[in-house]
């Protein structure tokens, strides 16, 4: 799907247009690889191609310089058509060490493109990496297009003239591998000299090194004629409107500004920072303008107590964490089940248990989210399938939260929450208002208020805001009547009121879309997931499709209830494929749910499905 062409530029090489370009940024943590991939991103996003990343960070807050387990990474997949993943194999690889070659070149497609920053091959740093000879001087770089730059000596000579000094000098090094990487992939340089302007006009040395060693780097490839050919990818044809590059923690923040502004309620967002999730508390203390209000608390225990609190007294009332964060507040969260007030908890998953891989992806939660609470609490469970998606799924969370008077579990996960793609901003006049309703006079005989007296569409009872007059009622975590609210040990009326919350629970099933499915209505097997898996399984099963299998797929968003034709859907497919990040939970489920023997594939390895590994799946259960 290639094709050459000489370009016009006398100073520049012939130039291959392709449909889709994949990009991995590598190096030490300190060297800006984070950095450097979001403004290659955010330079093709402008451009108008379509795009995914994944951004992989070390574990260790600060590993030793230079050692494997330091290493940090920065992916991205830029194309000219929609694309759903970040891609298996980079086409072009970035090493900033011997580190960094070591632990990524397995991935590097053959033939592909590495470039290497050689000044950082030294024998100690080689020793570090675990070479025992040079790379870059034997034969085992042989399958690959190298570029060996001399990326230290030349960033301090570009940067020597900007009132950076000392170490300080190598920090731009990482502007020096962006310049190349706009050179060999024809990405506008504008885009990126405006935003370092922008980002250190306070810092106008900075500026200086940083923008001086973009254009060393970017005139390095024309200068040397770097490569025989450079590479171009077209902008996308995608549909009109307003895009922007978002990544999944933010798209969910503004989800729930958004859905405090169609409720009317005012948004608290009451947390303890926890990897991967502390960037949603960052985004949501932005907004003030929008009346949000944010509490950084002392501990987990406290974030979700000041949250329980706020929804008492009539406020959107937001959680949020990661796995260990969730089991601390397990508690708490039985208390607002108990208290039946509207809570939305999210949880940014990654690998367990216990510590675990605080910066890996990982849909391990599902289970822990469905019965990880004493006593029987049965919750309503949403996940976010992509980093776009994020938006509307924390609207439906609160939108039956608020309707249901419940907690909701909204699932999100590290490759969701971290990788970005670009999103259509929505209509915001098209978004339904929330309806909410307070209770304002007593609905009881002789002017009493029964707060546990339920509408009888939804079974929630009525939200009473403290301090209302008349609307007097007892709160706490020991077991109520049924009707007047207070507290009763009656054996009966404990079985009613556990009846009672379930019930209300699976009636939101009637409230929920029939799941989709989509492909070859024909086809033997069925892909099923849910969250971070859908960009892999809908490319996996564009791809069978396209060498001429077939195969649907269905993603589910609500996980608890499930929706009420997912049997049904199941029955009519000879097999069911079910991938995972975790070691089979919603096969588990479906399983026990549907009695249907479908199949796992599982992986607990930190790190996303590749494509391929699902489409092989598909290949040998249709075989």
């Amino acid at each position: 799907m290639a094709e050459e062409t000489a370009t016009s530029d006398p100073a520049s090489t012939p130039t291959e247009t392709t449909d889709k370009i994949v990009v991995r940024f590598a190096g030490d943590s300190g060297d800006g690889m984070q950095l450097a991939g979001t403004r290659f991103t955010d330079a093709s996003a402008l451009f108008g191609n379509d795009l995914a990343t994944l951004p992989s960070f070390p574990a260790e807050i600060r590993a030793p310089a230079g050692t494997l387990p330091g290493v940090s990474s920065f992916q991205v997949q830029i194309a000219d058509y929609d694309i759903l993943t970040a891609g298996d194999d980079p086409d072009c690889l970035v090493a900033m060490n011997p580190a960094a070659l070591q632990k990524n070149l397995k991935d590097l497609r053959q033939g592909g493109t590495l470039i290497v920053n050689k000044d950082a091959f030294d024998e100690r740093n080689l020793a570090k990496a675990g070479y025992e000879a040079n790379p870059l001087e034997d034969e085992s770089l042989a399958g690959f297009r190298v570029i060996e730059v001399p990326m230290d000596e030349l960033t301090k000579e570009a940067v020597k003239d900007s009132g950076v000094s000392g170490r300080n000098v190598l920090r731009s090094k990482n502007f020096f591998a962006l310049g190349l990487m706009a050179w060999l992939f024809h990405r506008p340089t504008e885009p990126t000299i405006e935003w370092v302007e922008k980002k250190f006009a306070k810092l106008p040395e900075v500026a200086a090194a940083n923008t001086a060693a973009y254009r060393a780097g970017y005139n390095f490839g024309i200068t040397t004629e770097a490569t025989k050919t450079t590479f171009e990818v077209k902008p996308a044809t995608l549909p009109p409107g307003t895009y922007t590059n978002v990544n999944g923690n933010t798209a969910l923040a503004w989800g729930l500004v958004a859905a405090s502004q169609k409720s009317g309620l005012p948004l608290f967002y009451g947390t303890y920072p926890i990897t991967p999730a502390s960037d949603i508390l960052h985004e949501l203390s932005r907004h003030k303008n929008f009346g949000v209000r944010t509490l950084q608390a002392e501990d987990e225990i406290a974030g979700i107590g000041s949250a329980i609190g706020a929804a008492f007294a009539g406020n959107l009332a937001v959680t949020g964490s990661s796995g260990p964060g969730i089991a601390l507040k397990s508690e708490s969260i039985s208390l607002a089940f108990m208290l039946e007030l509207p809570l939305i908890v999210i949880n940014v998953q990654r690998g367990g248990p216990s510590t675990g891989l605080p910066t890996k992806p990982e849909q391990s939660d599902l289970l822990f989210s469905l019965y990880g609470r004493h006593g029987e609490a049965p919750l309503p469970i949403l996940a976010v399938a992509s980093p776009s998606e994020a938006f509307e799924t924390a609207i439906e969370a609160v939108r039956i939260a608020v309707k249901y008077m419940t907690p909701v579990i909204l699932l999100s996960d590290n490759y969701v929450a971290n990788g970005s793609e670009p999103w259509k901003l929505p209509d915001l006049n098209a978004i339904p208002d929330i309806e909410v309703s307070f209770a304002e006079h007593p609905n009881g005989p002789n002017g009493t208020f029964l707060p546990y007296m339920r509408n009888v569409e939804t079974f929630a009872r009525p939200w009473a805001k403290p301090g209302t007059a008349g609307l007097e009622h007892r709160v706490g975590g020991l077991e109520k009547d049924a009707i007047t609210g207070n507290v009763s040990y009656d054996p009966n009326n404990h079985q009613l009121m556990t009846d009672t919350r379930a019930w209300k629970v699976a009636n939101i099933a009637n409230d929920v879309p029939d799941i989709e499915v989509s492909g070859d209505e024909d086809a033997k097997v069925l892909v099923l997931g849910w969250g971070s898996t859908f960009g892999s399984i809908r490319a996996a099963c564009n791809r069978t499709r396209r060498s001429g299998g077939k195969v649907a797929s269905a993603h589910l968003r609500h996980l608890n209830p499930l929706p009420n034709n997912l049997g049904e859907v199941l029955a009519s497919f000879d097999k069911i494929l079910i991938p995972e990040l975790n070691t089979g939970q919603l096969l588990k489920i479906i399983r026990a749910e549907f009695l249907i023997d479908a199949t796992g594939l599982n992986k607990v390895a930190g790190e996303p499905f590749r494509v391929t590994e699902i489409e092989d799946k598909i290949q040998e259960m249709s075989a």
